[in-house]
C-alpha cells in the first residue's frame, strides 16, 4: 500500500496517474480538512471532497473541485432569498454536504462519515481526514483573522496577509487510522499540494511526523522558483515565515523525507534533490510522474 498526503488540487492530480497503475485499494490517501467549515447548515470539507469525488470517477477535472456536470438551483435560489452563500455548491455536492452533517449530528466521527460516503458513491481508496477533531486554518489580514476559504474563494487571495494561523478547541491528533495507514505502507508519498495550507495541518496533528520518521517518504514541490503551480501558495509560505520556492518547501519536510522531488524547470538549487517534469498539465503527465515515483518507492 502507499500512502499520500494530500490537499485539493496538486495531489489529486498526482491520484488521477496512480489510480491508473494501482489497484485503488492499494491506495490511502491521508487528507486536510483545516478548510472544511459549516455552510447554511451543511458541511463543507473540500479537500476530502475532490480526493472521493476524483476516485468516485465524477470529479470536475476542469476546475479540480466539485461534481462534473453539476447544477446550481439550490445555490441560485438560496442568493435570491438572500443568503450569501459565497462559495457556489452545485446540487449534488450540497447533497453530500447534507448528508455528512447529518452524520456528523449523529454523533459519527469525520472518519466514519468519509467512510460512509466512500462507500456510497463507490470509491474504493482509503480516504482518511488528518483527524476527527475540528481544525481550522485563519490568515492575518489588516482587518483581522478571516477563514482561509473567504480569503482564497470569496476575496480570490487579493488581500494582503502576514500571517498563519491555525485554530482548534484541542491540539489535534491523528487518528488511529491515519497512523495505521502510515505505518502499514510500502512508502509515504508528499503530493504536490500547498505546504501550508494543505501539508503542514496534516504534519501538526500528533502522531503524523512520529510515524513519518519510520517510513520511507516521498515528497513533491509545487513551486517553480518562486511560483507555484497553481493556488496562493506563495503568498502563504511567506505569511508562514518560509522562503516561497522548493527551498522553502523542503524546510518543512526536511526532518522525515528521504527524497525531494522538484520540477525539471525550477530554477532554485536543492542540494540532494531529484528533478522531474512535475508540471501535470494532462492525464499523461500526471501518469508520467506517478510512474516515475513508483520506480523510487520499489527501489526505496
Amino acid at each position: 500500500m502507499i500512502t499520500f498526503l494530500s490537499g485539493g488540487t496538486g495531489t489529486p492530480k498526482l491520484l488521477r496517474g496512480m489510480r491508473e497503475l494501482l489497484d485503488e485499494r492499494e491506495i490511502a490517501v491521508v487528507v486536510n480538512t483545516a478548510e472544511d467549515m459549516w455552510l447554511s447548515g451543511n458541511h463543507l470539507s473540500p479537500d476530502i471532497d475532490t480526493v472521493m469525488y476524483l476516485f468516485a470517477g465524477i470529479l470536475d477535472t476542469g476546475k479540480w473541485w466539485g461534481i462534473r456536470d453539476d447544477t446550481y438551483i439550490t445555490h441560485d435560489l438560496v442568493a435570491r432569498l438572500g443568503i450569501d452563500e459565497f462559495i457556489a455548491v452545485g446540487d449534488q455536492d450540497r447533497a453530500v454536504h447534507v448528508a455528512r452533517g447529518e452524520m456528523l449530528r449523529r454523533g459519527m466521527r469525520l472518519t466514519e462519515a468519509t467512510k460512509a460516503l466512500c462507500r456510497s458513491l463507490a470509491a474504493r481508496a482509503t480516504v482518511l481526514p488528518m483527524t476527527d477533531s475540528p481544525v481550522t486554518t485563519y490568515v492575518c489580514t489588516q482587518k483581522g483573522e478571516i477563514h482561509f476559504q473567504e480569503y482564497w474563494v470569496k476575496h480570490r487571495g487579493d488581500v494582503p496577509i502576514d500571517g498563519v494561523v491555525r485554530r482548534s478547541s484541542e491540539p489535534p491528533v491523528a487518528t488511529d487510522e491515519v497512523i495505521r495507514a502510515i505505518e502499514a505502507s510500502d512508502a509515504v508519498v508528499i503530493g504536490p499540494s500547498n505546504p501550508v495550507t494543505s501539508i503542514s495541518p496534516i504534519l501538526e496533528c500528533a502522531g503524523v511526523k512520529e510515524a513519518l520518521r519510520r517510513q520511507c517518504v516521498i515528497a513533491v514541490s509545487p513551486f517553480i522558483g518562486d511560483a507555484p503551480v497553481s493556488g496562493p501558495a506563495a503568498a502563504l509560505m511567506r505569511a508562514f515565515g518560509k522562503e516561497a520556492s522548493s527551498a522553502g518547501t523542503l524546510s518543512l519536510y526536511e526532518e522525515f523525507v528521504d527524497v525531494f522531488i522538484q520540477d525539471i524547470r525550477d530554477p532554485v538549487a536543492v542540494e540532494g534533490a531529484l528533478r522531474l517534469d512535475t508540471l501535470m498539465v494532462n492525464r499523461g503527465k500526471s501518469l508520467d510522474l506517478a510512474k516515475n515515483i513508483l520506480t523510487l518507492i520499489y527501489g526505496c
